[in-house]
């Protein structure tokens, strides 16, 4: 039977954690044996996606497979197909932990970008078991089509956390910051699933956190000076004009020039 799916921050809660926001030993281990019971069974289903193929395999052969009863296996999962990708709620729930413990200086998308790494750390943590996984997603639609909609998860989490960012009562005409928003939180996970992919395709072979560094610095490069710092934070650099002739800008000390440079740019384009 349908269920629905779980937020990140429900998932928090589900975990048990205490009133300081501390989880307890014994929810730690609760969470360590649902997501070992989930692996176990995701490896069941790879194998027999591999050896039956995939519309041949049921859940029963899954749950007998892994060792545990059908019941155990809707426990931990809605469908077949969903338990090809047993570390995702997880993964989503550390992403936006990452996003909610940003420092209040932090440039916000470099916040997400933080963020999505711990979606590229969860595949680089078992090359062998990612690659058969991507071989897999590749050959049959209904993974694929799940794939996508994990995607879209991380897509909706980010795109989110930029929009926030942006006072919505205070836009104009004219002013594209929740377009940038949008733009830039799908840029920051196309650059992702691009060097993943990539890194897949190469048999989980090489540095993958060095290749994203780098896919994130063209998107920063593109992006990062649109968009501020989070609310009450400063912004890596601002600008201000005065009805008259005079443009003040303020920026960190920090600030490379280039940058300072771009917000006055923009800022005498709008005069």
């Amino acid at each position: 039977m349908s269920q629905p799916v779980k937020s990140a921050r429900t998932l928090r809660s589900t975990n048990h954690e205490t009133a300081d926001g501390s989880e307890s030993a014994s929810s730690r281990r609760a969470a360590a044996q649902r997501l070992a019971m989930r692996r176990k069974l995701a490896a069941a289903a790879m194998e027999l996606f591999a050896t039956k193929g995939y519309e041949a395999t049921t859940v029963d052969e899954i749950a007998a497979a892994a060792g545990v009863a059908r019941r155990t296996f809707f426990r931990h999962f809605r469908s077949k197909e969903e338990a090809i990708f047993p570390d995702h709620d997880d993964t989503l729930v550390r992403a936006e932990a990452v996003l909610d413990a940003a420092p209040a200086h932090e440039n916000p998308l470099d916040t997400v970008c933080r963020g999505i790494k711990e979606v590229m750390r969860m595949y680089a943590a078992s090359p062998a078991v990612s690659v058969e996984r991507y071989r897999l997603t590749r050959e049959v639609p209904a993974l694929r089509e799940r794939e996508i909609a994990s995607v879209a998860r991380y897509e909706r989490l980010f795109t989110r956390y930029l929009l926030g960012h942006f006072d919505e009562g205070a836009h104009h005409v004219g002013d594209d910051d929740p377009l940038l928003a949008e733009v830039a939180a799908s840029a920051v996970v196309t650059a992702h699933n691009h060097v993943l992919r990539r890194w897949l395709r190469a048999g989980g072979i090489g540095d993958v956190e060095a290749q994203l560094d780098h896919a994130f610095g063209i998107v920063r490069e593109t992006f990062g000076t649109g968009i501020g710092a989070r609310p009450g934070g400063e912004r890596p650099a601002a600008a201000a004009r005065t009805n008259g002739e005079v443009l003040v800008t303020v920026a960190r000390t920090d600030a490379p020039l280039d940058e300072v440079m771009r917000t006055i740019e923009k800022a005498l384009k709008r005069k």
